[in-house]
């Protein structure tokens, strides 16, 4: 059923218990990174916290307008602007781009949003040869899968399981599992391909309406060196990454880099602003369901999302699950919230697979009210009967419960009693929240009862 796949494929990550306790703490580390990175920059974390907010919040009032004034600037830099309406309409045009320069083989850094419109396989399918030069993406791309993750592309795997995958299709020596070896061989193979590749297609960290510019933050350089060596550039980028000035930009760097990973900056934080002698440079704007999403009051706020990545290192469902239990670009709160925006039914299931707990929203650096707006989508879904009729009527029956002080006292009684002389009937498949925890010890009486017993006067 499709409200069971995250559930089902989170199951099968848990499988290897531990894989999961390493994924688990591996990702707590990152957030630990965060933490004190943010600390470091005392009471101004808040600050530019609510100064991004802000800017993100002005800019998606007026989206239309900064966007008209990126492509007027981008277009007097030297550059070609393209419109995308959908993935399927981003993926024509990075394909025609490239056919009528006569390119079949690309080299591609990092890009979200390419892996949304699923770029790589179109072109594939068009008979192109496209290298993911991060080294992240290149590994999950040898293993013929997709990124679990928005900037650790392949925090899943282990050395020995990158070793063997090397081995395969790189050459190196069988059981070398040594980071140091692994990443030379790496070194020596995408620069081959930069070399030899004459497009390049990168994505688009933040765009200056102010003046036709977009950055690009990596801390390979493999951007850089794509772009620098190819004669013809593509960005993509999603309409939502524009910002109004130059000046802004220095919120979000500080902020992009210490939410992501703990570091101050990222390594490599390149600007391009116009196309090198006997260079194209193509910048394509794609929606693909974002003006969808701004029309909405209660999910406008996911488009200030800069993918830092912060909201799936402190999620304890996402930490359990791993990003491909998502089925989406875009995994952890974010993507629960992003995915179902773009397919209601396909993803119907992804704004359950969360605790509530507010952690997303808590570390968000554009303060994003993430576990409010998958609150949202959960009512939202109910209401359109994407929910197992089993749990909706459970639901329905706990709201009677809760509504009614003698029914609550009762189902008290009973629920102790239950637990006292009959634990089996809480002990079935039926019951899923059973499954991984153990009954708690009957309490003797109620809070409620204890409360009249030793209530004192004021």
């Amino acid at each position: 059923m499709f409200f069971m796949q995250h559930a089902q494929h989170a199951a099968a990550f848990n499988a290897d218990i531990s894989r999961t306790y390493w994924h688990d703490e591996t990702l707590w580390f990152v957030r630990q990174k965060r933490d004190q990175a943010a600390a470091s920059l005392g009471d101004q974390w808040e600050r530019l916290r609510d100064q991004a907010a802000a800017i993100k919040k002005h800019t998606l009032a007026q989206l239309a307008d900064y966007l008209e004034d990126f492509e007027r600037q981008a277009l007097a830099n030297g550059a070609q602007v393209h419109w995308a309406a959908d993935a399927a309409e981003h993926n024509r045009i990075v394909h025609g781009i490239l056919r009528e320069a006569g390119i079949r083989r690309i080299v591609k850094s990092k890009s979200m949003l390419t892996e949304e419109c699923g770029l790589n396989a179109f072109l594939e399918s068009q008979g192109m040869d496209v290298v993911d030069t991060d080294l992240g993406e290149r590994i999950v791309q040898l293993a013929g899968e997709p990124p679990s993750h928005i900037v650790l592309p392949c925090i899943h795997k282990k050395k020995a399981e990158i070793g063997a995958l090397f081995h395969e299709h790189l050459g190196t020596p069988a059981g070398c599992d040594d980071p140091k070896q692994l990443t030379e061989a790496a070194r020596e193979h995408l620069r081959a391909a930069f070399l030899s590749r004459e497009a390049a297609i990168t994505g688009v960290n933040f765009a200056v309406a102010e003046t036709g510019e977009f950055v690009v933050c990596t801390n390979e350089g493999n951007a850089d060196l794509g772009a620098h060596l190819a004669r013809v550039h593509i960005a993509c980028m999603g309409i939502e990454k524009v910002i109004p000035r130059r000046a802004d930009l220095g919120v979000f760097l500080r902020l992009l880099a210490r939410s992501a990973t703990g570091q101050a900056l990222t390594a490599f934080t390149s600007h391009f602003r116009r196309p090198r002698a006997g260079q194209a440079l193509h910048i394509i704007l794609t929606d693909n369901g974002r003006t969808r999403m701004l029309a909405q009051p209660d999910f406008r706020e996911a488009l200030q999302c800069i993918r830092c990545g912060a909201c799936l290192n402190t999620c304890p469902v996402y930490r359990r699950s791993g990003g491909h239990s998502y089925r989406h670009a875009i995994s952890g709160p974010i993507g629960a919230i992003l995915a179902p925006n773009l397919d209601l039914r396909e993803y119907a299931d992804l704004p359950f697979a969360s605790t509530l707990c507010g952690s997303c929203t808590h570390v968000c650096p554009v303060k994003i009210n993430l576990h409010e707006q998958l609150l949202t989508w959960r009512q939202r879904l109910t209401e359109q009967g994407f929910v197992e009729p089993g749990k909706k009527q459970a639901m329905r029956a706990m709201a009677a419960v809760l509504q009614s002080p003698r029914l609550f006292r009762l189902a008290g009684q009973f629920a102790r009693g239950a637990l006292r002389y009959a634990p089996f009937i809480a002990n079935q498949p039926w019951n899923a929240w059973q499954r991984h925890r153990d009954l708690p010890a009957p309490p003797d009486q109620s809070f409620e009862s204890w409360y009249r017993k030793n209530r004192r006067p004021i």
